[in-house]
């Protein structure tokens, strides 16, 4: 019998030979898909393959690496390197390979993959899976790559690094980073990533996360950073995160945190300045509250400013009423809403808010506001407290006890929440409303809790919490005849309204209009509440009866009579009109206080319900829409099948009169820095309307794009973007930024796509109109000058040639050209032919910021006839120089300075005009 040693040594020699030969004519096969092959290899035999140059062996032939990083290679890779089953190491990167990324699923001897900066088109499915000893992944740089998913790698438990930033990589990251306990560095940046961070982070040995940049953006907040001890280099920025920023005080190794260009809420952590090994760090253009973070010296790069919400600018504490605020928001998870509608340091100037003479809050109304979350007991903070409205919302958990102790209070409505837990016991002058928490008085406490359905409870919440047969009955009895008695009151009211309505006719619908009896309602008005929902007495509409015929719409807006229209504009006089676009005509309106508004008449439009839906849909955006840099709508009309909204007036003209018709009109024309500071401005406006469209707040066609300029040169931008019956073959400048904005983007021209990067060639178009002083479309020049943009665009082949064209007005001084080159650079960008070589708006913010807030004069007597303190912050500098120059004083971080509730406060003239007794 032939021992069995004899037996086995053939047979591996044998399958050594075949393995040999097989990695022979693989790599004959790689080498022929290569144009040209590598120098020094052959495309016609394998002999010696082993030797070629980047190729190693192990002692059976076996190919175990390949490295041909930065040979410039072309061609593609062959599919047959899957056949290669001892290879460890693949480095092609920084190479001009293209086609499809071959699998080289179940190769469980590789070990690190380098493709990286290379232009493959696609990836075969599954091409990662079963990679048992995978260490090292990169695709970076590939960024014509077909939209793909995030690989299988469950079974590369071993992976330490994996980079596939900017490879078109799209959806959520899947939870397996639990099972990979090696994985130190994960580069996921400039791709179309979103959803949470999966939980799986948490408990991982993560070193560097660079997950920024992403076309649409992550959302959620960022909780699982708390838990990441071994953090060191942090690039979450260009976002859609939310909420505040984690404890980090576990994380003591991070040393680079980047999270600006999120929509990031809260104060900023102690924990976060105290961090030991922090050198840099950003949080510039999110939504963060609280005082103004301070940072140790040994931070060397920070940046902060920039589009948040902080209470003040030096790091002082707030005031102790922004502070209990800022923690009742925090109860709330520090929602974006709350933090748009409450900047700066005077919560008596913020939405929802109202104070007495003395500035101490006395009315919160956040009533149907979708917020979620705890009431906070810090509201026992607010010691003034009157009135606390948190009907509608999605709220949770208990009523704090501490409410009780508000000496104050006089009405308490969290109606229609999921609150559970006792009901807590007020006094008799308390009106309090609990009903629609199914939950609420059912987890214990005296007695059996009562009916959370009951309703409200007026004077106290005795009768529904007391104990004992004898006093439920007692309560029962007391109920059924307070029931009786408001019925009976109810039907005596009815009646002599309607005697008073048959004998005066002075009750009932207005002829001619769905909305005319003034103001019908106004949730988030301040002042004094009475129990009808938090809105005032004087703003209620005096018919309480039949409201079928009303338009009831959400958002805090007034509905203004068209009487008080017709009479505020001078009966729609042609003198008063202000500007003519594809949806009417804009009127100037003057009220009997002096107030000024603009009244945007729209055409008729169909009756039935798809007409009233398309007006309450535009009403609930504009609504929604807050921001400092956003003309704010005061109220809206319906008059039969006419459609009014009413704005704040712009009394500073618009831009394209001072930049073209200045003469004309008697101003005088805008300085670069003005113009700069326009363009900065515009770009926040868009910029944050992008970010309420990727989040769904607002619908790209719904046209909420009234912009307000920083410096009070106010301009409207109408409908940016988004112009109908252009001419073929044109573009449009019917809707334009005060005259100059929304002009059609190629590919709005032939296909009616509109996007945000429609926005941006707009965005490009004004930039070369600041430069140039030209608009975008003059006939009355020659064919091959009289479009901007193509014309503006063969300037910019000769960076010699942009000084050439600069408007006349502009003092171009050796520091002003500078600034010049670079927003010309910026509007070739926004102005590319095709929609994805186009910048965001966030781009554009960080190009314009420095050359606004870092701007220095020249010489003296320019920085004395500014009157700009280059100490101040800019918002600081415009407010100086718009008093020196007896400018308005709207400007501020909502339209008008002493707002107090959801809308910008409604002029005086409205509630003259609709007193209770004019019997609208």
């Amino acid at each position: 019998m032939l021992n069995r040693h004899h037996i086995l040594l053939p047979i591996l020699l044998f399958s050594s030979l075949l393995a040999a030969g097989d990695d022979g004519a693989t790599m004959l096969k790689i080498a022929s898909s290569f144009r040209p092959p590598p120098t020094g290899w052959s495309s016609s035999s394998s002999d010696n393959y082993c030797k070629w140059p980047g190729i190693n062996c192990d002692k059976s032939n076996s190919v175990t690496s390949i490295n041909l990083s930065s040979k410039s290679l072309s061609g593609t890779l062959s599919p047959d390197i899957a056949a290669l089953s001892e290879l460890q190491t693949l480095s092609l990167q920084r190479n001009a390979l293209s086609g499809t990324i071959p699998s080289f699923a179940n190769l469980s001897s590789l070990q690190e993959v380098y493709l990286d900066s290379n232009t493959f088109t696609s990836i075969s499915p599954n091409a990662f899976s079963g990679l048992t000893s995978l260490q090292k992944l990169s695709l970076s740089d590939n960024a014509g790559l077909s939209p793909w998913t995030f690989p299988d790698l469950s079974q590369s438990t071993g992976l330490v690094e994996l980079q596939l930033d900017n490879t078109s990589l799209f959806g959520s990251l899947p939870d397996i980073f639990d099972s990979m306990n090696s994985l130190k560095s994960i580069r996921l940046s400039y791709n179309n990533l979103s959803g949470i961070l999966p939980a799986s982070l948490g408990v991982s040995m993560v070193q560097n996360l660079w997950i920024n940049n992403q076309d649409v953006g992550f959302t959620g907040t960022l909780q699982v950073l708390s838990n990441m001890t071994q953090l060191s280099q942090v690039w979450l920025q260009k976002n859609l995160f939310t909420g505040p920023i984690p404890d980090l005080s576990k994380c003591l190794d991070i040393f680079d945190l980047q999270l600006r260009d999120n929509q990031l809420t809260g104060p900023v952590p102690k924990s976060l300045t105290d961090l030991p090994n922090l050198e840099n760090v950003s949080l510039s253009n999110n939504k963060l509250q609280g005082p103004f973070p301070e940072f140790p010296t040994s931070v060397e790069k920070k940046v902060v400013d920039g589009n948040n919400n902080f209470c003040n600018s030096n790091g002082d504490p707030c005031n102790p009423q922004v502070t209990t605020l800022l923690e009742i928001a925090g109860g709330f998870g520090y929602p974006v809403s709350l933090s748009d509608n409450w900047p700066g340091n005077d919560a008596c100037e913020w939405s929802f808010i109202s104070c007495d003479s003395r500035k101490n809050v006395i009315t919160v109304n956040l009533e149907k506001k979708n917020l979620v979350g705890t009431i906070s007991p810090a509201f026992a903070n607010l010691t003034s407290l009157k009135n606390l409205n948190l009907n509608g919302n999605g709220l949770t958990g208990s009523i704090p006890d501490s409410l009780t102790k508000l000496t104050s209070l006089q009405l308490l409505d969290v109606s229609n929440n999921n609150l559970s837990g006792d009901i807590p016991k007020f006094s008799n002058s308390v009106k309090f409303s609990y009903s629609g928490n199914s939950l609420l008085g059912k987890s214990g406490g005296s007695g059996d809790g009562g009916d959370s359905g009951s309703g409200a409870s007026a004077g106290g919440s005795d009768g529904n919490l007391k104990s004992g047969n004898s006093k439920n009955s007692i309560a029962m009895i007391v109920g059924i005849i307070a029931g009786v008695l408001i019925f009976v009151a109810v039907v005596c009211f009815v009646s002599y309204k309607y005697i008073m309505n048959k004998r005066y006719g002075k009750f009932g619908k207005v002829e001619g209009s769905d909305a005319e009896r003034g103001v019908v309602k106004s949730p988030a008005n301040g002042g004094g509440m009475n129990g009808n929902g938090g809105v005032p007495s004087e703003m209620l509409s005096q018919s309480n009866g039949d409201r079928s015929d009303h338009h009831f719409f959400e958002g805090g807006n007034v509905v203004i009579s068209i009487q008080v229209l017709r009479q505020v504009t001078d009966n729609f006089n042609e003198a008063n009109v202000l500007g003519r676009g594809g949806f009417g005509v804009v009127y100037k309106g003057e009220l009997h206080d002096g107030t000024q508004i603009a009244v945007k008449r729209m055409e008729c439009v169909s009756t039935g319900t798809k007409g009233m839906n398309e007006f309450q849909a535009e009403i609930a955006v504009l609504t929604k829409v807050r921001h400092r840099h956003l003309v704010a709508l005061l109220g809206y009309c319906i008059n039969g099948n006419e459609r009014l909204l009413v704005y704040e007036y712009m009394p500073q003209g618009t831009l394209s009169q001072h930049l073209f018709e200045w003469r004309e009109n008697g101003y005088a024309p805008f300085t670069w820095k003005q113009r700069v500071t326009i363009a900065l401005d515009v770009a926040r406006g868009v910029e944050y309307l992008h970010s309420l469209a990727q989040q769904s707040f607002i619908h790209r066609d719904l046209k909420p794009s009234n912009i307000l300029l920083g410096d009070d040169m106010r301009a409207k931008v109408a409908d940016f973007g988004l112009v109908k019956n252009a001419p073929e073959g044109k573009y449009s400048v019917e809707t334009r930024l005060a005259g100059t904005f929304g002009y059609l983007a190629p590919e709005y021209a032939a296909t009616g796509r509109v996007t945000t990067k429609v926005d941006v060639y707009a965005f490009g178009v004004v930039l070369m109109e600041i430069i140039t002083g030209r608009k975008a479309l003059d006939e009355t020049l020659p064919d091959e000058r009289s479009h901007l943009v193509t014309w503006f665009r063969r300037v910019l082949t000769n960076k010699d040639n942009i000084p050439k064209v600069v408007d006349e007005t502009i003092n171009c001084d050796e520091e002003t050209m500078a600034s010049i080159f670079k927003v010309a650079e910026l509007a070739g960008h926004c102005t590319a032919r095709e929609p994805y070589q186009r910048p965001d708006m966030g781009h554009a913010v960080n190009v314009l910021g420095p050359l606004v807030e870092l701007w220095k004069p020249t010489t003296q007597e320019d920085g004395e006839n500014s009157g700009i303190d280059l100490h101040m912050s800019l918002p600081q500098a415009l407010l100086r120089w718009q008093a020196d120059e007896g400018t308005s004083t709207m400007y501020g971080d909502i339209s008008y300075s002493q707002t107090q509730s959801s809308i910008p406060a409604k002029p005086s003239g409205f509630s003259d005009t609709l007193s209770s007794s004019d019997g609208r």
